[in-house]
């Protein structure tokens, strides 16, 4: 491990005997670049000068578990990027929790640090930006759609300092805006800056204009391998939960598919709902047929997905847990499979693959994944202790995303894997089959968006990324709305977000 020490324009101090004339010439991140190529198996880290006695110099290589990742804290409440940068993404990376490890591409010259091989893998693909901040930053934007792991880790400092002050400015906010997303977003950024802020800044605008989209970078890291040195497994057990509404043919399948595994669940549990007061199970197979794991039925007369997924969660007790739907389709190695991908990574949660028939997938490389999926997820029982799916969610939508957050909030990432995939089969009597009567629903002006939509936003997002979404649907929903007067649709809108965000000031109230 090489520390580096700096001031934010160079580097002033070095923590082994390696020459640090070499330093004085050149940028912050050339000389990262230099002691990469020097020391192509090292972990390098750097720190502000004025943090060095906070650094937790003994801890840090723990937290370099495998070689693909990227690690950095800001300990002011003030991130390089201006907070601007919210009206143009919606992605949970953006609004830090900064008392646990966070995923976020937001990184910080101030501590960090980073693999060799890493640096090493860019070549000549990325010239080294004499803005520290503006490097990482990028690096991680287009690393993480690469595969490499960005986090905001608090573990770096011993404590955090009573006061310490960045700056941000508007140039920098286009410029990146413009590098890292589709050139209409930075028009868009001006017109949210315009409609929210009152501010007008075409010059920063009009420069960002000139510079390159790096999209096009060719950062291929498939050639850094991984292998954690976390131990996230240890007994290899493992409880399905499956919530279930008149599908009895497609469980029938899931069961099967489960009955087929190498490494069979120790318990399934399954809920079925059916709201009729006088109904009676269809699931007669379970106790007709034999299966080589335990089946803990629940037959009840309360619909609702979040019900059941917490009715479930309260039966589990292996070491871990599948959270599964009844029109899955998998492969006999499934299980056994996602095991060897959760000790590669060292992650206690994954998320996989989950195509519907003819479908792409969504990635082909393991990724930070911005939601998550209550039909095809993996999590260590232990996390699942601090969670459960937010009532207020129920009969809408949003409770994965909001359940995949409250776990990012707990300090636990979500990991996509592209395989082993699971085939949703999308059962044309999915969805909701009883038609709940929403508080909603008989408004004058229906609320728009959905307020379980609303309030995931407020749960989870900045001011800039509601304002930002806003205006975004604000155009998408003009052409499926049946107001064509622009004048007329505009009102009629404020009116419609006005109620959404009542409503969901009144579900918040069921959390």
């Amino acid at each position: 491990m090489i520390i580096i020490y700096h001031n934010g324009n160079k580097v002033v101090a070095l923590s082994n005997s390696y020459s640090i004339d070499k330093a004085n010439a050149v940028s912050i991140i050339s000389f990262l670049l230099l002691l990469a190529k020097e020391f192509p198996d090292a972990i390098l880290v750097w720190c502000h000068i004025s943090l060095k006695e906070q650094l937790n110099v003994l801890g840090i290589e723990k937290l370099f578990h495998h070689h693909k990742l990227l690690l950095s804290y800001n300990p002011s409440d003030i991130l390089f990027l201006d907070k601007s940068i919210g009206y143009v993404e919606e992605s949970p990376f953006i609004k830090i929790n900064k008392s646990v490890t966070f995923p976020t591409w937001q990184m910080s010259g101030m501590v960090g640090g980073i693999h060799s091989s890493i640096l090493v893998a860019l070549k000549d693909e990325m010239a080294p930006d004499k803005n520290f901040d503006y490097f990482l930053c990028s690096l991680a934007k287009l690393g993480m759609r690469k595969g490499l792991l960005c986090y905001s880790e608090p573990k770096f400092l011993k404590q955090n300092p009573d006061t310490f002050f960045t700056k941000n400015n508007k140039y920098i906010l286009f410029r990146f805006v413009k590098q890292h997303y589709k050139t209409q977003w930075t028009f868009l950024l001006l017109l949210n800056l315009l409609l929210y802020e009152r501010k007008f800044p075409i010059m920063p605008f009009i420069c960002s204009l000139f510079y390159k989209n790096r999209s096009v970078i060719n950062l291929d890291l498939d050639g850094i391998l991984i292998q954690s040195s976390k131990k996230v497994i240890d007994k290899r057990t493992i409880d399905v939960i499956i919530p279930t509404i008149g599908r009895r043919n497609y469980l029938y399948d899931v069961l099967k598919d489960f009955s087929r595994q190498n490494l069979l669940p120790n318990k399934i549990i399954i809920v079925e709902q059916n709201s009729e007061e006088y109904s009676e199970t269809e699931l007669d197979y379970i106790q007709n047929e034999k299966w080589p794991f335990e089946i803990q039925h629940f037959f009840i007369h309360q619909a609702g997905a979040c019900h059941a997924r917490n009715l479930a969660l309260n039966q589990t007790d292996s070491e871990w847990v599948f959270l599964a739907d009844d029109d899955n389709r998998f492969e006999s190695d499934l299980l056994e499979e996602i095991f060897k991908k959760i000790e590669q990574f060292g992650n206690p949660l994954v998320t996989t693959s989950y195509p519907q028939e003819n479908e792409f997938k969504a990635s082909i490389k393991v990724i930070q994944w911005p939601t998550f999926g209550a039909g095809n997820s993996f999590v260590r029982r232990d996390l699942l202790n601090k969670v459960r799916f937010n009532m207020a969610f129920e009969f809408g939508f949003g409770e994965d995303g909001d359940f995949g957050m409250q776990l990012r909030n707990k300090g636990y990432d979500i990991l996509y894997l592209p395989d082993p995939e699971i085939l949703h089969l999308k059962a044309p009597v999915g969805g909701f089959r009883t038609k709940p009567t929403l508080k909603w629903q008989n408004d004058t002006i229906q609320p728009k968006p959905s307020p379980t939509i609303m309030l995931y936003q407020i749960l989870h997002s900045t001011q800039e990324q509601i304002q930002g979404y806003k205006t975004i649907l604000f155009f998408k929903y003009y052409k499926y709305q049946t107001i064509k007067n622009p004048v007329h649709y505009f009102r009629n809108y404020k009116k419609q977000w006005k109620r959404s965000v009542f409503w969901a000031n009144e579900l918040k109230k069921r959390e």
